[in-house]
């Protein structure tokens, strides 16, 4: 197995790698987000990854959803997640959920992180309450257009530090979804490896009228 990870053992050593096989986390959402959370987490050596989606592929998804190609169509997104996943990577348990959020939190699985890749404010705000309620911790992140935001939540509410509404995103392109996502990817490596990740501070990436790409970061209020 040691072979497979090693380049990340280089960084760690062995005994953290295999650590990463006793983590269980759970992705909410399988589409942009979710797709190249997939990827990029899906080959890391963690144990067990929950992927829960209750929509199927649509053409107009593949620009910018990794996972899926042409023929995909009608299928479940969290269920071909899951099977690329364990295509990848022999060493990694993928199960799929062809379910919404509510439906998963009443499974009441043990998990060490939650990581969001939905795209829409109330089912984020449904997250927070349920890592909250059970202390587990999340990541938030969000796309739209050219920009994107990221959050490790530990003690913060989504709920005290948003305003939630059912406002419909503008385009999108499909390098900032990898983008935010990849980030996520990095901070829940980090914290599942045992390494420090600054908790409950925003950092929000966009562009400038004159194309620089800008990061700034917000502290939340903690409850």
């Amino acid at each position: 197995m040691m072979n497979y990870f090693v380049r990340q053992v280089q960084l760690w050593g062995e005994d953290t790698q295999k650590s990463l096989q006793t983590k269980k986390i759970a992705i909410v959402g399988s589409g942009g987000l979710g797709s190249s959370l997939a990827f990029a987490l899906g080959s890391s050596g963690i144990g067990e990854i929950h992927m829960i989606d209750f929509d199927d592929v649509t053409t107009h998804n593949l620009h910018r959803q990794i996972a899926f190609k042409i023929g995909d169509e009608g299928k479940n997104k969290a269920t071909i997640n899951a099977t690329l996943i364990e295509q990848r990577c022999p060493f990694v348990k993928a199960l799929s959920h062809e379910c919404r959020l509510e439906e998963f939190c009443k499974k009441d699985i043990d998990l060490d992180l939650i990581i969001d890749a939905t795209d829409n404010l109330p089912t984020r705000g449904e997250i927070s309450d349920f890592a909250l309620s059970k202390n587990i911790p999340w990541i938030y992140g969000t796309v739209e257009a050219y920009h994107g935001q990221v959050c490790f939540f530990e003690s913060a509410s989504y709920r005290d530090s948003f305003k939630i509404n059912n406002r419909k995103p503008e385009g999108i392109t499909g390098p900032i979804v990898m983008h935010i996502a990849s980030l996520q990817a990095n901070l829940a490596l980090r914290y599942l490896a045992g390494l420090s990740v600054k908790k409950d501070l925003l950092y929000y990436l966009f562009f400038n009228d004159e194309g620089e790409l800008i990061t700034q970061k917000f502290s939340l209020p903690k409850q």
